[in-house]
């Protein structure tokens, strides 16, 4: 049975339409207008127990709005949707036991208390046992790295530690389905790790159910074998990380390094030009003509070294979003 359900979910808002300027403002006062939003236009998933899914999407794409429907933080406009066995615009105490929203751009730790302060509260909100909650503060402590840091001001801790606590306070409940909306936003490389890796780790340990946002990819390669892209409140892709590139990348990446600056040269005659600086070349071609156009470049440039790869995710996945196309779930 999917632990979480989305059919046909679908979000709009109305909002004021006003011109700028006086005679605008003036003007709407008598007589309003208003425009609808669609943030999310009839988006269909479903994800099973234990798995670890990556929600992707450029700003603005529907994403938070989404996790926001399935957390019950909103009421959909349309479509239903279900997790963990419960409707989740309800808000009832068992729902909230079974689930966990961290937001990279917010907090609930205050402020000027030490972390273990607020750890506790969350315990008692959750109503964990004293010597339960003790027990599993001290396991992620180990994991993250805090133990010695629980007992100072939030306000002392560095971002990375704000986030690994903002975790611990979300996870102590031990949840069965956690939303992460870029939970590695802002954190340097080492902190970025960490997370991923507790995450990880509390996936295989305890089975818990990831929808992760993220604009840095690296956390979504780590962690996500499957991915969901939305653009512009649809749903334009769900499946393997693995068959993006497979589907939307018929292309390789080839770099040069010549034995001389090629200054002036002109390399589009070999593929699209994504760097052509001194002696170094990136040179994006179509896989059907890849063995023509390496046996080109060997013939005509004199090349110190050629390397043959696929093209980053990241780019893969500006091309996909820049055209807009809509396909079908894919294995």
């Amino acid at each position: 049975m999917s632990i979480v359900v989305a059919d046909n979910l679908a979000k709009s808002y109305r909002v004021a339409d006003k011109a700028p300027g006086m005679l605008a403002t003036v003007g709407h006062f008598i007589h309003r207008k208003f425009k609808t939003i669609e943030a999310v236009k009839g988006v269909s998933f479903t994800i099973e127990p234990g798995e670890v899914v990556g929600f992707l999407g450029p700003n603005g794409a529907g994403k938070t709005t989404t996790l926001k429907m399935l957390t019950g933080l909103i009421h959909p406009s349309g479509g239903r949707c279900e997790v963990a066995g419960f409707v989740p615009f309800a808000r009832k105490p068992a729902f909230l036991r079974r689930i966990t929203l961290v937001m990279g751009q917010k907090q609930q730790l205050l402020w000027d208390l030490p972390a273990m302060d607020s750890l506790r509260l969350n315990a008692a909100v959750y109503e964990v046992p004293a010597d339960v909650a003790k027990e599993r503060l001290g396991v992620m402590a180990e994991m993250l790295g805090m133990s010695k840091l629980l007992e100072q001001p939030v306000r002392k801790l560095s971002l990375g530690e704000r986030m690994k606590a903002e975790l611990m306070a979300a996870l102590l409940h031990r949840p069965a389905v956690l939303f992460l909306d870029e939970p590695t936003l802002g954190l340097d490389v080492n902190a970025q790790s960490a997370v991923r890796n507790f995450l990880r780790e509390y996936n295989q340990q305890h089975g818990g159910t990831l929808l992760l946002t993220s604009h840095y990819m690296a956390d979504i390669t780590a962690l996500c074998p499957r991915v969901i892209l939305i653009h512009r409140g649809e749903l334009m892709y769900d499946g393997s990380l693995e068959g993006i590139r497979q589907r939307f990348a018929p292309y390789r990446e080839v770099k040069l390094e010549l034995r001389q600056p090629a200054a002036g040269r002109d390399f589009a005659c070999y593929g699209e030009v994504v760097l052509a600086q001194e002696r170094d070349v990136r040179l994006i071609v179509h896989r059907e003509v890849l063995t023509t156009t390496v046996q080109r470049l060997l013939e005509e440039l004199e090349i110190a070294d050629l390397s043959v790869t696929d093209p980053p995710i990241e780019d893969v996945m500006g091309r996909i979003f820049e055209a807009g196309t809509t396909v079908p779930k894919t294995s």
